[in-house]
């Protein structure tokens, strides 16, 4: 099975690299970082009981972005539209189970 960011450069779209899922608790960014490109083995192994915020971020142009000086806004270096899509998953011994459908 192709994974995310296969999947989608082989549509002739981009996956953000700068931007990452990550865990989340009682900090809104906590560990681990949850990439949105690699390979399925790259990441971290997650222990079960573990929240996690995960977020790609595709670009219909190429994959670079800018941040703008409110340091929140986020557009792509080449002004092409992309969208960012997220969940919030809770890794369970037997199951993912998605929190924010």
């Amino acid at each position: 099975m192709a994974n995310f960011h296969t999947l989608s450069e082989s549509n002739g779209f981009s996956v953000v690299r700068e931007m990452t899922g990550h865990g989340i608790g009682s900090k809104l960014h906590e560990k681990p970082s949850v990439l949105n490109y690699g390979r399925e083995t790259d990441g971290p192994i997650v222990q079960a009981n573990t929240c996690l915020a995960v977020e790609p971020m595709i670009n219909m142009g190429k994959k670079e972005i800018f941040i703008l000086d409110d340091g929140w806004t986020t557009i792509t270096r080449d002004l092409q539209p992309s969208a960012h899509y997220e969940n919030t998953v809770l890794v369970l011994p037997d199951r993912v189970e998605i929190l924010t459908l």
